[in-house]
C-alpha cells in the first residue's frame, strides 16, 4: 500500500522520536558505538532544546525499557507533590481546580533524574558524551519549528507583563522565533556547562553521574528551583500565587524501577506504566473487544473501539491514580470485560460510566460529575498557557490542554516521544514532558521552567488521584513496549495527552491485524493510517472539560463511515486529514535481528533514522 514514508529497516540501529534533531542525535550516540540508553538520553536532552514548547528537564518522563535478555522494567521519572501540597492549602486559597500553569501547579521535576538513572543504569558513555548535542543546541543555536513561533505568540503578552525571564529567552529583541533562523539558549547551555564542570573530578562515569543527581537534587540547580517557586507568579486563576515545591522536597525524591501492567492478546503481551498513567486504559481496551472484530476501518470496527475507549476511560477517571490501590487485577479481568462488552450497543453512549470491580462502588468528582452532566459553572476553554502546550487553538476545543483540530487542518502541540532499538537487542520508549515553556516563568538562572503536573490531581479528599503529599499525580504519558510470545518485538508511542491511549490502541491493532511489509511490522502504514479521537470524558488538563459523544476524525476517513457514525449518534467532527496522531515506533524481529522504524508525518517534524 501507498505509505508517506517507507518503513525503514536495517541492523544496525533505528530511532524514531518526534523531532529529527533528536532522532539524528541519538543516532550518531549509536554510530559512536553507545548503545539504546546512551541514545535515549542524548535524544531526551535534544527535545529539551527543540521542542521547548512540549518538554523541559524539570518536567517528567515515564520510560519502558528492555534490555536484551533481560526483564521489562518501567522507569518512572514523575515526580511526586510536595510535602506542602494539600487540598486544603490549595482550598484555603479560594481554589476548586489547581490552576493550569505557575508555580502552584509544580510536581518535584522528575526527568532529569530519570534520565540520569537511566544513564547510570544501562548506559556505557560518560554524561559529557550524551549532553554535548543538547548543549550544542542551546548555545550555538538551532532553526525552530513553526509551532515554537506559534506557542510563543499566543503567550507573547504575559511574557512581555509578568513572565519576562521568558521573554528574554522566547523573545529576544521582541521578536519571537523565526523559522530559518537560530534561536539560541545560552542560559541553559551554561547550566549543562557548569552541572559538568562540578561533576568533573566526581570520579568514574557512574560516580560522575551520581554527581549530578546531587547538584540536581541540593546544588545550584536545586537552589534555583526552590527560588522560582517562592516567586509570586500569575496562573491560570488570574490571581498571583507562590508555589510549595521546597528544598526538601527536591532532596527526597528520586526516580525509580517498577514493573509494567500487562496485558495478553493473541499472542501479543503490552506492556504499560502503571495506573499512576493513563498506561492501563490501553490494556483495558484490549480487554474489552470480542474475539471476533469487525473489518478494520469500517463504522462497526470504529464504533467498537470508541465505545470501548469511552467505558476504559470511564474507569481511569473513578480507579486510576496513587493516592489509594487501584484494583487493576480485576479491571483487566476476563469476567468482569465481559459484563462491561455488554454494555457496547449500536448507538453512541452519551454516559460517564464507571465499573464496579470486584463489587467495589465507583466514585467520581464532584468537578466530573458536573463536567459529564453537561451543567454550566466552568469555562470549558480556559487561558492561554493552560493543559498541555496549545499554539493553534480552535474555538470549539472543548479541552485546551489536548490536541486539536485547527482551521487550517493544524494541530496544537502536546508533547514528545522517543523509540530507540540498536543491534543488541536493546529497545526502549519514553514521552518526554512538562516543562514546556508556557507552564511557568523561566527560571532566570538556568533557561528552563518549572512544570505543571499537580493539574492532572483533584482538590477534594479520599479519590485516587486526589492532590496527596509524596503520591504522583495521574499522568496522561504513556509509552508502549509489545512483545510477541514473550520477546521484546516493538517499542511505541505518541504525544497527545488524553488521545495518546486512543491513538496508539489503534496503531497497535492496524499493525495487529495488517499484512506484513517485506517481511516485517508494517510500521509505516500503521502510523500513516486515518486516525481518530474522542473526549466524552474529563479531561486530564486544566481546565477539565470534555464533550459527551464527540468523536474527531481525519477528513481522509471515508464518508460512508462518517455518515453510518452519525447515524449512531456520534458527534462526529471532520479534521483535517493530517491531524491525529504522531506515532512513533521500532520494532526488531528477534528471528532475523531486522530492525525497523517509522515516524509520523503529521505536524512535519517527526523522523525516522537507521541503517
Amino acid at each position: 500500500m501507498f505509505t508517506t514514508r517507507p518503513t525503514l529497516q536495517g541492523t544496525f540501529g533505528m530511532v524514531s522520536t518526534t523531532h529529527w534533531l533528536a532522532s539524528q542525535s541519538a543516532m550518531a550516540v549509536l554510530e559512536d558505538g553507545g548503545n539504546v540508553f546512551d541514545a535515549a538520553v542524548a535524544a531526551g536532552f535534544v527535545l529539551h532544546v527543540v521542542e521547548p514548547h512540549l518538554n523541559g528537564p524539570a518536567g517528567e518522563v515515564p520510560v519502558i525499557l528492555a534490555p536484551a535478555g533481560g526483564e521489562v522494567r518501567v522507569l518512572c521519572g514523575q515526580g511526586v507533590a510536595p510535602a506542602g501540597a494539600t487540598v486544603a492549602h490549595y482550598r484555603s486559597l479560594g481554589l476548586d481546580l489547581v490552576p493550569g500553569t505557575g508555580p502552584l501547579a509544580a510536581a518535584v521535576p522528575g526527568a532529569f533524574d530519570a534520565w540520569m538513572l537511566l544513564l547510570r543504569d544501562h548506559g556505557t558513555r560518560a554524561l559529557a558524551d550524551v549532553l554535548k548535542y543538547a548543549i550544542g543546541y542551546a548555545e550555538d543555536g538551532h532553526p525552530p519549528v513553526e509551532r515554537v513561533t506559534e506557542t510563543v505568540e499566543t503567550v507573547r503578552e504575559l511574557f512581555e507583563t509578568e513572565w519576562t525571564s521568558s521573554a528574554e529567552v522566547y523573545l529576544p529583541g521582541g521578536r519571537a522565533p523565526r523559522p530559518g533562523e537560530l534561536l539560541r539558549n545560552p542560559a541553559l547551555a551554561a547550566t549543562w556547562r557548569r552541572l559538568l564542570a562540578e561533576v568533573a573530578d566526581a570520579g568514574d562515569r557512574e560516580a560522575q553521574i551520581e554527581a549530578a543527581r546531587r547538584v540536581w537534587r541540593s546544588g545550584f540547580i536545586a537552589e534555583a528551583l526552590v527560588r522560582q517557586a517562592e516567586r509570586p507568579t500569575l496562573d491560570t486563576s488570574g490571581e498571583r500565587h507562590t508555589g510549595t515545591l521546597t528544598a526538601a522536597d527536591l532532596a527526597a525524591w528520586s526516580a525509580s524501577y517498577e514493573a509494567p501492567a500487562t496485558y495478553d492478546w493473541r499472542g501479543w503481551t503490552l506492556c504499560k506504566a502503571g495506573p499512576w498513567s493513563q498506561g492501563p486504559v490501553m490494556l483495558q481496551q484490549l480487554a474489552l473487544l470480542p474475539p471476533e472484530l469487525p473489518a478494520p476501518g469500517s463504522a462497526d470496527y470504529m464504533h467498537l473501539l470508541i465505545e470501548g475507549c469511552k467505558l476504559a476511560m470511564a474507569d481511569r477517571e473513578a480507579w486510576y491514580g496513587d493516592a489509594a490501590e487501584v484494583p487493576l487485577r480485576e479491571l483487566l479481568s476476563e469476567p468482569y470485560n465481559a459484563s462491561r462488552r455488554a454494555l457496547v450497543g449500536d448507538a453512541a453512549s452519551y454516559e460517564l460510566r464507571p465499573g464496579s470491580p470486584g463489587g467495589r462502588a465507583p466514585r467520581l468528582s464532584g468537578h466530573a460529575l458536573v463536567t459529564a452532566a453537561g451543567e454550566a459553572g466552568f469555562d470549558p476553554l480556559g487561558v492561554p498557557g493552560a493543559g498541555e502546550p496549545t499554539v493553534a487553538a480552535s474555538p470549539l476545543s472543548p479541552v485546551p490542554g489536548e490536541p486539536d483540530v485547527a482551521a487550517d487542518g493544524g494541530t496544537r502541540g502536546d508533547t514528545c516521544h522517543l523509540d530507540v532499538v540498536d543491534r543488541w537487542g536493546n529497545m526502549v520508549a519514553a514521552t518526554p514532558s512538562g516543562g514546556w515553556l508556557q507552564s511557568n516563568p523561566v527560571v532566570p538562572e538556568l533557561g528552563f521552567p518549572l512544570g505543571t503536573r499537580l493539574q492532572m490531581t483533584w482538590l477534594e479528599e479520599g479519590l485516587p488521584n486526589s492532590l496527596t503529599p509524596g503520591r504522583r499525580p495521574r499522568t496522561t504519558l504513556t509509552p508502549s513496549l509489545a512483545l510477541r510470545d514473550g520477546v521484546p518485538v516493538m517499542a511505541f508511542g505518541t504525544p497527545g495527552g488524553d488521545q495518546q491511549d486512543q491513538w496508539q490502541t489503534h496503531f497497535f491493532l492496524a499493525v495487529a491485524l495488517r499484512p506484513k511489509v517485506r517481511g516485517g511490522l508494517d510500521l509505516q502504514g500503521a502510523v500513516d493510517a486515518p486516525n481518530w479521537h474522542n473526549d466524552s470524558f474529563p479531561g486530564s488538563f486544566y481546565p477539565r472539560g470534555m464533550r459527551p459523544g464527540s468523536v474527531t476524525v481525519e477528513s481522509r476517513t471515508d464518508p460512508e463511515v462518517v455518515r453510518e457514525l452519525r447515524r449512531r449518534g456520534h458527534d462526529v467532527l471532520v479534521g483535517g486529514a493530517w491531524t491525529e496522531g504522531r506515532l512513533c515506533a521500532v520494532a526488531r524481529d528477534p528471528r532475523t535481528g531486522v530492525l525497523s522504524a517509522a515516524a509520523n508525518p503529521r505536524g512535519m517534524q517527526g523522523y525516522a533514522v537507521g541503517r
